[in-house]
């Protein structure tokens, strides 16, 4: 008998052990299966994260146009519910457009049959985010986060700015089949104020992300992501404002939304991979609706392309310690 039951715990014992890792493995991954979605996870007490993404958003309908939006990250946990992080942006940008209606990159690139290419050091952020219901013991996931971003060089066109934002994040993660299905929605405010030479914009942006997930095998999921960005200002040029549009302001004594400036929307699928340790995500997302301004190239068949591209790729890495 006790033979019997020393082979028995010999054979349990792994079994057991192996599922707990896959387990800890797929549940420390979620937060990470899609390219902007993230799930409600936060590192668990004393624990590192490493992380380096590069988002590519590539095309203006006009020339070409090339931009990566590389990150190195990293996050602690504090608590089981609370984790920081701070990361480095770096902005590569290489393009040549057409059209002078698409501004700014028409006139950072110096006009007609120029062409820009430079990488820069693009700013910091600095993160927080806590947890407050599991997905995997509550009815649904949620997680409150707060940033704060500083850049020196603006995403689109790469030209010298001086920005500040702060960012408020709702996330929402609900999970189905014993967690072999996976929902988030994100939800995100950013209120920036971003100064340039004879220009100050006051704006408030909404971000929209939200994520299905499938584990389609031990290891691996695949995924659908849609994005929604748009933002709502009204630029203040040489200290005048255009009065047929609604400024922005986000004073703890003049709190308004201004008119929208422009807006994009994305969809593309995703896959993801991951081991004990580490983790690997890749994923593609078209504009397949966007509008703004009016004039010719910029909002050209019911999609934005002075403030959106055509496409983003994106491509992330994380290694847990």
């Amino acid at each position: 008998m006790g033979s019997s039951l020393q082979r028995l715990t010999a054979g349990f014992l792994p079994c057991v052990g192996t599922a707990i890792l896959l387990t800890t493995a797929a549940a420390n991954a979620e937060e990470n299966l899609w390219i902007y979605a993230k799930g409600t996870d936060t590192r668990p007490a004393g624990s590192f994260e490493l992380k380096l993404s590069d988002t590519i958003r590539i095309g203006k309908k006009s020339g070409d146009y090339t931009f990566h939006d590389i990150r190195p990250e990293i996050e602690y946990g504090l608590t089981n519910r609370l984790t920081i992080g701070a990361e480095i942006m770096i902005f590569d940008h290489d393009y040549e457009v057409d059209s002078p209606d698409l501004e700014p990159m028409f006139e950072t690139q110096g006009g007609a049959g120029s062409r820009f290419n430079k990488t820069q050091y693009g700013g910091y952020e600095l993160t927080l985010k806590y947890n407050i219901l599991s997905p995997y013991k509550d009815w649904i996931g949620l997680s409150l986060g707060l940033s704060y971003e500083n850049r020196d060089h603006y995403r689109l066109d790469g030209a010298d700015i001086d920005q500040d934002s702060f960012v408020g994040t709702l996330f929402l993660q609900k999970d189905f089949m014993d967690d072999t299905l996976i929902t988030v929605l994100n939800i995100k405010t950013e209120f920036e104020r971003r100064k340039s030479p004879g220009v100050l914009e006051e704006e408030i942006a909404l971000d929209i992300a939200a994520g299905i997930s499938y584990r389609v095998a031990p290891k691996w999921f695949i995924g659908l992501e849609y994005r929604h960005q748009s933002d709502y200002l009204n630029p203040q040029e040489d200290g005048v404002f255009d009065p047929e549009l609604k400024r922005s302001s986000f004073d703890l004594s003049d709190i308004r939304i201004g008119s929208q400036h422009q807006r994009g929307n994305y969809i593309g699928p995703t896959i993801h991979y991951a081991e004990r340790k580490w983790w690997v995500t890749a994923g593609a997302l078209w504009q397949f609706s966007g509008g703004g301004r009016a004039d010719g190239e910029s909002n050209h068949s019911g999609r934005n392309w002075d403030e959106h591209e055509e496409v983003h790729v994106g491509f992330s890495i994380g290694y847990e310690m």
